[in-house]
């Protein structure tokens, strides 16, 4: 009875206060709050003022950043409260610094918070959820996730914003020299593709993606054309790949059953020049089941929003060895996207 009374459900309590944190965190983001105080040290009725919002949510809301360690505070000798950001909210919060996480908020907090709405349905059905969430058939996995342009450059935002941060230590996992021509699959905004000839610079890339991500890619993301950067425009199930010495798959098979997987590593086993290879790029899983945490919570997603799971190094070995490629070779980031190497 006495080690009864003494249990805390401190794990339980927190786990249960979990989506206020991200909510908290994704409303002070869309209010524009870290673009604010960037480089202003404002009171709450000033913050309020500027975001025409009530004084007394914003003071709120500014609070639960101070305890969040988004902002800090200065109390002025008359005892007014003066608010800031840290250096992390300037670095990864302000939606003009080159890793900037905004964008990938915004999604989360528009797109990906509702479909999650739908969790206990989408394990029921082993379906993803756009249809209760948004009202659109998702027999289409890509008609259904670029469901609008507004909602195809959202989700292109995000990826852009994930390879400027963590792009650099998936594409120098290994010794990509020997590759000069690299085919970026569903390669989207195009960040992956600088972050490889800025690493490799004798190096050209070629993004392989739907006509209407292209469009958008070099509208919004590739204004400034680097001449070792290409596009082409295609369904890389339907249609004939580039030839390339080494092809890139970066958050790409966990879209995908395991079906669909090798039916597309077939394709580029077929496409690869001989010596040439693949470069995954995904979030592993342990091989014993036990973690990462963050990405279980990543193979829930893929269930509530795509056809596809996060997997083990093992499972994506298997799948490359179905679709012909025998030696395989795999690197932990020690961050959130790992590198698995494939030769032909």
């Amino acid at each position: 009875m006495a080690e009864e009374a003494e249990l805390y459900p401190k794990k339980i309590l927190e786990y249960m206060e979990g989506f206020l944190v991200s909510k908290t965190l994704f409303s002070a983001c869309e209010l524009g709050v870290f673009e604010l105080l960037q480089s202003a040290c404002l009171s709450a009725g000033q913050v309020s003022a500027a975001l025409s919002t009530s004084v007394d949510g914003t003071e709120r809301l500014l609070s639960a950043c101070v305890g969040l360690q988004l902002l800090n505070t200065h109390t002025h000798t008359d005892g007014t409260v003066v608010y800031s950001n840290t250096e992390m909210s300037n670095v990864f919060l302000v939606k003009s610094s080159p890793k900037s996480l905004y964008h990938s908020i915004e999604y989360s907090s528009r797109t990906i918070y509702l479909c999650w709405h739908y969790l206990s349905d989408a394990i029921r059905d082993g379906k993803n959820q756009y249809e209760k969430a948004f009202g659109v058939n998702s027999k289409d996995l890509f008609e259904a996730l670029y469901r609008s342009d507004d909602e195809m450059v959202k989700f292109m935002h995000l990826m852009n914003s994930v390879w400027n941060i963590c792009g650099r230590d998936v594409i120098t996992a290994f010794d990509l020299t020997p590759y000069k021509t690299i085919c970026d699959l569903g390669g989207c905004s195009g960040a992956l593709a600088k972050q490889c000839v800025s690493a490799y610079p004798e190096s050209s890339v070629t993004i392989f993606d739907l006509p209407r991500v292209v469009q958008n890619s070099q509208k919004h993301f590739m204004m400034d054309r680097d001449p070792r950067i290409a596009f082409c425009e295609g369904d890389f199930f339907k249609d004939e790949l580039p030839q390339a010495d080494l092809y890139i798959l970066a958050r790409i098979l966990h879209d995908w059953t395991d079906q669909r997987s090798v039916e597309l590593l077939t394709k580029i086993y077929q496409s690869c020049r001989p010596g040439g290879a693949l470069l995954l790029a995904e979030a592993l899983l342990h091989e014993d089941d036990s973690g990462p945490l963050t990405v279980q919570l990543y193979s829930l997603n893929m269930l509530v929003q795509t056809e596809g799971r996060e997997r083990k190094a093992s499972e994506y070995t298997r799948l490359l060895n179905a679709a012909g490629f025998t030696h395989v070779h795999t690197h932990t980031t020690g961050k959130i996207y790992d590198a698995v190497l494939a030769l032909k």
